[in-house]
C-alpha cells in the first residue's frame, strides 16, 4: 500500500491595522490550518511629523511597504470610534482612508471592525480595557512581554478578530471582500453619506 503525501496547507496572511495620526499599530499573522501565528507587530511613529498631510503620506508609504513586503491575503482595520471631538474624528478617518487606499492600491481585500467587536472577539468582553486585550493576546500568541505601546497589540487584536470572524479564512471566505473602491462602496453602503 502506497502512502499518499499530505497536501501542504495554504498559509493565509492577515495584516491588522490600528489607524492613528500620532502612533499607528500594525500586525501580521499567518494562519495555517486552525492556528494563527504571529509574524510581526509594532508601531509606526508619526508624532514627529508636524504637518497632517505629511503624516498621511507616511501612513500610505508604510502600509504600502508592509503590503509589498508581506503580501497579505487580507487587511483588517479598526474602524474609528465615534467621539465628541469632530477634528480628531476627521483626522482619524483620513488616516484610516489612507491606510485603506494603500491596501486597495495593491488589490488586497479589506475589512473593518468596530472597536467593541474586536474586544469581544479577543476577550469575550466588548468593554475590555486595552490592557486586558493585550494580556489575552500574550496568552494566545505566547508573547513574553507586553508591548510598550498598546497600539501594536490593538492591531494584533484586529488581525485576530478577522481570523475569528471569518471562520476558515484559508478557504478565502470574505464577508465584505473589496478589491476596488466600487466593491468597497457596494459592500459598505452605510459608509456613504
Amino acid at each position: 500500500m502506497s502512502k499518499v503525501a499530505k497536501k501542504p496547507e495554504k498559509e493565509t496572511l492577515v495584516l491588522g491595522l490600528d489607524p492613528g495620526t500620532n502612533v499607528m499599530g500594525y500586525a501580521i499573522i499567518a494562519v495555517r490550518g486552525a492556528r494563527p501565528t504571529l509574524i510581526q507587530y509594532g508601531v509606526i511613529h508619526l508624532g514627529k511629523y508636524g504637518d497632517h498631510a505629511l503624516k498621511l503620506k507616511k501612513i500610505f508609504e508604510r502600509v504600502l511597504s508592509l503590503v509589498e513586503e508581506y503580501k497579505p491575503d487580507h487587511v483588517a482595520l479598526e474602524a474609528p470610534f465615534y467621539g465628541k471631538n469632530v477634528q480628531s474624528m476627521l483626522k482619524l478617518g483620513r488616516a484610516q482612508g489612507v491606510a485603506m487606499s494603500a491596501a486597495l492600491y495593491r488589490e488586497v481585500p479589506i475589512t473593518e471592525y468596530a472597536p467593541k467587536k474586536v474586544k469581544q472577539s479577543v476577550t469575550g468582553n466588548g468593554n475590555a480595557s486595552k490592557e486586558q486585550v493585550a494580556k489575552m493576546l500574550m496568552q494566545v500568541f505566547n508573547i513574553k512581554e507586553q508591548p510598550k505601546l498598546l497600539d501594536a497589540s490593538d492591531a494584533l487584536a484586529v488581525a485576530l478578530c478577522h481570523y475569528y470572524q471569518q471562520g476558515d479564512i484559508t478557504a478565502a471566505k470574505q464577508a465584505k471582500k473589496t478589491t476596488t473602491w466600487t466593491d468597497y462602496f457596494k459592500a459598505n453602503p452605510e459608509r456613504i453619506q
